[in-house]
């Protein structure tokens, strides 16, 4: 039988020291770190983290905004972060990652109750902001 389910492969983020961005999202988030010693070697044209099995974070150096060619208009785009990218998490994990991004002092929203998302309505979500100025939500469902 086919599967027919789309999932999320990855997202890409601009960021000025993907090495450093690694390590917050290592530190801070929880998230691990991919291909990292292969960037470090020069092996790797950027490292990522991992969400979960199926899905990355690539972590993308602004200097390789030149070299986006594959679409009209793809260099145009460095510098421009989405809105945010959000993260659901299990309600531990998810006190967890508050917890740390307070060690770390990493700025933080007020808790947020019921918004609504893909698996519908989330107990409590929050955003923050990675060094490199990209917003991430943090939720839990259950």
């Amino acid at each position: 039988m086919t599967d027919h389910t789309t999932r999320l492969d990855h997202i890409v983020l601009w960021v000025r020291d993907p090495l450093a961005a690694a390590g917050f999202y290592d530190r801070a988030v929880g998230l691990e770190p991919v291909r990292l010693s292969d960037y470090s070697a020069g092996e790797a044209p950027f490292p990522s983290v991992r969400v979960n099995e199926e899905t990355i974070i690539d972590l993308m150096p602004l200097a390789m905004a030149e070299r986006m060619t594959m679409l009209p208009g793809a260099a145009q785009s460095s510098g421009h972060p989405v809105n945010h990218v959000c993260l659901s998490l299990p309600a531990d994990r998810f006190d967890a990652l508050r917890s740390r991004l307070e060690e770390q002092s990493v700025p933080m929203t007020d808790l947020s109750y019921d918004s609504f998302g893909a698996r519908g309505r989330a107990r409590r979500s929050f955003y923050f902001r990675d060094p490199d100025g990209n917003v991430c939500e943090a939720r839990h469902y259950d």
